[in-house]
């Protein structure tokens, strides 16, 4: 009968002979030269390092193509929804809200702006500076009581926010990107072009304007109200269809008129047309023209055709686009450079 080993592990003893004894048991002696030690020791280290360097290893970057986010994916949406609008309907009905009539009541002052203009008149601005004062207290940039009341807003015959929904057509219509340079003739007060600077990033919103009361509601109001100063768009005043002072090295991916064209005269238009083909980027930039091209038809016969060919110019359609706010709609005209 083979007993088992003594669970006991007794101390090691060192003998003159250079060898490692234990007992196990009290019959039985293993022992272990110091060479065999060394070995044994060498071999563990070896494995434990190829082990650890089977754990650390990493493979080598793959060559695999990655999935590239187009610019498209990463886009701000521009025009609203179906569920937007829907979203906005459910609110109201939850709030349980009706339009109710503009009149005096708690907390709530309604005054025309011809009312309003005449307080800041009378008060000497909303700040109630006296005149020995308001020369060091009152801003580096006095804007006018005009302005203040939003007087520029009427100018134009339409309701003001009527530019967001001239901003949505162009800028789905265009397929224009955050990165894309648009060029207005005739920005007015920025009605519309408050959009395109809010959604282009800076310096790539220009306009050409010859009224100085809009530019300077534009500059004064607009611009800061908004908080867009730091957009530096570049607004030119000049009424002769000549863009040297918005530089070269780049083409607009959209131009267009909002019923510019209408109070200018036919040969100017035309000149302006010839100036800005070669600023507009090819086959995929576009021009946009609102209510007619009366430029173009009062020609008569194929002549449009052929003298928009001449430029390089093709005529893409009419489009109509209804506003999201008031029942209104407008017709734009669409062209294209056809020529690389």
């Amino acid at each position: 009968m083979i007993k088992p080993p003594c669970r006991d592990l007794h101390i090691f003893s060192f003998h003159s002979h250079y060898h490692y004894r234990y007992h196990m048991a009290p019959s039985k002696t293993v022992v272990i030269t110091v060479p065999t030690l060394i070995l044994s020791v060498s071999g563990a280290v070896i494995f434990i390092f190829f082990l650890m360097s089977s754990l650390s290893y990493s493979p080598p970057p793959c060559s695999c193509p990655t999935v590239q986010t187009s610019p498209q994916q990463h886009q701000k949406q521009i025009s609203a929804t179906a569920e937007d609008i829907q979203w906005v309907k459910s609110q109201i009905e939850v709030n349980g809200l009706h339009m109710q009539d503009n009149v005096l009541r708690k907390g709530i002052n309604p005054r025309t702006r011809a009312q309003q203009l005449q307080d800041l008149i009378q008060y000497k601005g909303i700040s109630h500076y006296e005149e020995e004062a308001a020369a060091k207290n009152h801003t580096s940039l006095p804007c006018p009581n005009e302005l203040l009341v939003e007087e520029h807003h009427s100018n134009y015959g339409e309701p003001w926010a009527g530019g967001r929904d001239v901003f949505e057509f162009l800028a789905e219509s265009s397929k224009i990107t955050p990165e894309s340079r648009v060029l207005e003739i005739g920005c007015g007060t920025l009605r519309v072009g408050l959009h395109f600077i809010d959604y282009l990033i800076p310096e790539h919103f220009h306009c050409l304007e010859r009224d100085e009361l809009s530019l300077m509601a534009a500059f004064r109001y607009e611009l800061p109200a908004h908080g867009l100063l730091q957009k530096r768009p570049l607004i030119v005043k000049g009424e002769d269809m000549v863009f040297e002072r918005f530089g070269s090295g780049f083409d607009y991916d959209l131009i267009y008129a909002s019923a510019v064209f209408l109070h200018m005269p036919d040969k100017l238009v035309w000149v302006g047309l010839e100036r800005l083909v070669g600023r507009l980027k090819p086959l995929d930039g576009r021009i946009f023209v609102s209510h007619n091209v009366k430029f173009c038809s009062r020609l008569g016969g194929d002549e449009c055709s052929k003298r928009l060919k001449s430029l390089g110019l093709e005529y893409m359609g009419k489009h109509t686009h209804d506003s999201l706010l008031f029942n209104h709609y407008e017709i734009w005209f669409e062209f294209r450079r056809f020529k690389v």
